[in-house]
């Protein structure tokens, strides 16, 4: 890489990490730009999953007011995530590049549609309850097992994952936005955590791309973090789906 090229990945990484802490879409701009500067596919995937850890982990560490308020539902996230995304490393390794290019923008899109229609559905869910209606706190298994399977998907490619975790968390529970997107951020730090652990083992990759990615991010999530926690949640749903929608549309086209 060249002079601008090192600067032009140093400036995805410190863009992705805000991302990550805050719309997670951070693959949106930092994976099309190692493209760009001619790393192949499954080495700039893999590559940039390393090199964003730093950012989700700052992210975190930005939000740790937050995640403190729900002990063990970030547990459970960091868990189910973890999990996930050891199979979605694997797959990653074992199977062909692109093969699931035809169906991933279109779990995106759904995500977006759920994300911005969370608020009217889950009013409708909380009508169609006998029980009187209070806050879901908790988890239930339903919503462990989609979040599982975002994991999964984080650690088989990611862009949008963070999209992903978003509505299951909406959906599956009451928590405040400001709470959703410190468990977002903390779901996409163990997804990049344990396929990062995977693809050092196992993966080629690109330690110069890795460092200026890293470099970066790990400004940008903290900079995110502190900017998501103060962001309306009108605003956190717009920004969300705008950011899905567009992902989805740059992967179609």
């Amino acid at each position: 890489m060249s002079g601008w090229e090192h600067l032009a990945v140093l400036g995805a990484g410190l863009g992705a990490g805000v991302l990550t802490s805050t719309v997670g879409v951070a693959s949106l701009l930092s994976f099309p730009v190692l493209l760009a500067v001619g790393l192949p596919p499954v080495v700039a995937n893999a590559s940039n999953t390393v090199g964003l850890v730093p950012g989700a982990l700052s992210g975190a560490f930005g939000y740790r007011q937050e995640l403190r308020e729900h002990p063990r539902v970030t547990v459970v996230v960091l868990v189910t995530c973890a999990v996930g995304s050891v199979a979605g490393a694997v797959l990653l390794l074992a199977l062909p590049p692109g093969v699931f290019e035809a169906v991933v923008p279109w779990l995106i899109l759904l995500s977006c549609l759920l994300v911005g229609a969370q608020p009217w559905i889950s009013r409708w869910l909380r009508s169609t309850r006998n029980e009187p209606a209070r806050l879901r706190h908790e988890m239930s298994p339903a919503t462990m097992v989609f979040s599982v399977l975002t994991g999964t998907y984080g650690g088989y490619f990611g862009a949008g994952a963070g999209v992903m975790i978003a509505a299951v968390l909406g959906l599956g529970t009451d928590l405040p936005v400001r709470i959703v997107n410190a468990l977002k951020t903390l779901a996409v730090l163990a997804a990049n955590v344990v396929a990062t652990v995977i693809f050092v083992t196992v993966a080629d990759l690109d330690w110069v791309a890795i460092g200026l990615l890293a470099a970066g991010s790990l400004v940008g999530g903290y900079v995110g973090a502190r900017l998501g926690r103060r962001m309306p949640p009108a605003v956190f749903r717009v920004l969300v789906v705008v950011a899905g929608v567009t992902t989805a549309v740059v992967m179609l086209l």
